[in-house]
């Protein structure tokens, strides 16, 4: 069972930047597709970005294209969302989760193993 534990969260004002660091247990990381989601407060859980197994392809949700890039080092078993540009509405809980498949579905609950999620906070 991979457990996956998310970090780099915090209070940040608008347009500064953040870096989300997820980082899996176990040893088969390295094969696992991963992706990005987020709650904002009163909201359902959203597709944010996604990354296959190898790390060459990246997928975005058209609100944080360009803003967002998402990578994977798998030696260090650790998945980061660098989130530039920040906007009041990028506040929410991030979540990073395991996909199956090519694509990496948009809905929240194709998605398994969920971390416990880090707040990011953007002020106007």
């Amino acid at each position: 069972q991979v457990r996956l534990e998310e970090s780099g969260g915090g209070l940040v004002q608008a347009g500064g930047s953040l870096r989300l660091s997820c980082a899996a247990s176990g040893r088969t990381f390295r094969w696992l597709n991963m992706g990005w989601l987020r709650q904002a407060p009163g909201k359902e859980r959203e597709f944010v970005a996604a990354v296959n197994w190898s790390g060459a392809s990246t997928f975005y949700a058209d609100s944080v294209k360009g803003r967002f890039t998402i990578s994977r080092d798998n030696a260090k078993n650790t998945v980061y969302l660098q989130m530039n540009s920040l906007k009041p509405e990028d506040t929410a809980v991030y979540y990073c989760a395991i996909y199956g498949g090519t694509t990496p579905p948009m809905r929240p609950n194709d998605y398994t193993n969920w971390g416990q999620g880090t707040q990011v906070t953007v002020s106007s």
